[in-house]
């Protein structure tokens, strides 16, 4: 298998594939364009597909010549609520939508791996799972893992690719352990007693409730949990207020907490717990009341040891070919893989696709985000080469 031959008579499909689906961009669970040229392309490999498992999403089943263990291979496919300000050819059509995340390669560079697998299926001994997931945003995994992805037959492992700007083109980061965050959403409400502001002393002030819960609870980072388990606690959205000379009845606190670690309740840890008590407190001094709501949106991201030495392994082949490096890289962002980490033994790796001589060093969710189109063939060699590497160990 001369897998870098086949990659570059595959390039031009390749990107056009990309720019396609980057023009083209659609929001999660609405990705039915997407999905569908997905479920032909793949039909027309003669693989095996079902389509329509958590509304949009689509598995691919390769089998090979002879039974095995069966790994997965996951691409996210959903774009993001966003204005597009890059002025290319592949610009978004859809105004207020865009992929800012590198979805967009993911999937191309899933099909082309795809495509590349099935001609040597005579040469793999067991099974590859084509998975390609809606809403990668908010809760697309979880949907996908309870229609039964991962069984039928059963999954052994998976692995992803991310697309990352904040890493250098020729680069690849690949690290054993916690790379991306767990990640809850919170919403708090401060309910206080309306008035004038030229008689704050017959009223009640949530305004300043809220600025103490927005100081107290950086404590919990600062001086509560050990330094070396990473929990950030960042409020994002302030809410409350019609007018200067008017005190609020409320006042509502956005943001996430995010952690390096499972982040339970019953974990050593506790922000969740930790961010309750202090809520609770800083309302009770200031006389008002409070609605706390916490929402998990993801797990950490944990990468298997084994796994991960298969990637680190077969990633050195490319990078030492192109001039990159392998970095150990961690970041606190959120990622759904993890519904699949949780569940069988898996791996993300981090693809760098940043060049700022091609104006792709943006970062994710940035208007202007774009990636270098070199990282794709990059990308699609280190699916191929976990695939053989894992089914032949």
């Amino acid at each position: 298998m001369d897998i870098i031959r086949e990659i570059e008579d595959l390039r031009e499909e390749l990107i056009n594939l990309r720019r396609d689906f980057h023009k083209h961009p659609e929001l999660g669970f609405q990705e039915f364009r997407t999905s569908e040229i997905i479920t032909n392309y793949l039909k027309e490999l003669g693989i095996e597909v079902k389509s329509g498992i958590a509304k949009t999403g689509v598995v691919g089943l390769l089998k090979g010549k002879s039974p095995g263990r069966t790994v997965l291979l996951r691409a996210d496919m959903d774009a993001l609520a966003i204005q597009e300000e890059v002025d290319t050819t592949y610009k978004s059509v859809h105004d207020g939508k865009m992929h800012a995340c590198g979805h967009d390669g993911h999937i191309a560079m899933l099909l082309i791996a795809a495509k590349i697998l099935v001609k040597y299926k005579d040469e793999i001994n067991g099974n590859i799972k084509f998975l390609f997931q809606p809403n990668e945003e908010e809760a697309g995994a979880r949907a996908m893992i309870d229609e039964g992805v991962l069984e039928n037959p059963h999954v052994d492992a998976a692995f992803a690719i991310h697309l990352w700007t904040p890493i250098e083109y020729k680069n690849i980061g690949v690290t054993p352990g916690p790379v991306m965050a767990a990640h809850d959403n919170f919403k708090v409400t401060i309910k206080g007693k309306g008035g004038h502001t030229s008689s704050p002393h017959i009223s009640i002030d949530p305004m300043i409730a809220a600025a103490n819960v927005i100081q107290s609870v950086q404590s919990i980072q600062t001086r509560e949990i050990d330094v070396l388990s990473p929990t950030s606690i960042i409020f994002g959205k302030i809410n409350g207020g019609t007018a200067s000379n008017i005190i609020p009845e409320t006042v509502e606190l956005e943001g996430t907490i995010r952690y390096l670690y499972e982040g339970k309740d019953n974990s050593e840890e506790k922000p969740r717990i930790r961010f309750e008590r202090i809520v609770r407190n800083v309302c009770n001094l200031y006389r008002t009341e409070y609605e706390l709501q916490i929402m998990p949106s993801s797990y950490a991201v944990i990468n298997n040891d084994k796994l991960t030495n298969i990637a680190m392994d077969e990633s050195s082949m490319i990078v030492n070919r192109n001039g990159g490096k392998i970095v150990s890289y961690i970041c606190m962002a959120g990622e759904d893989f993890s519904e699949f980490s949780s569940e069988v033994p898996s791996t993300l790796i981090f693809v760098g696709a940043g060049n700022k001589a091609k104006e792709a060093h943006y970062p994710h969710h940035h208007p202007r985000f774009d990636i270098d189109e070199d990282a794709l063939a990059v990308g699609v060699e280190l699916h191929v080469r976990n695939v053989i590497a894992f089914l032949k160990r």
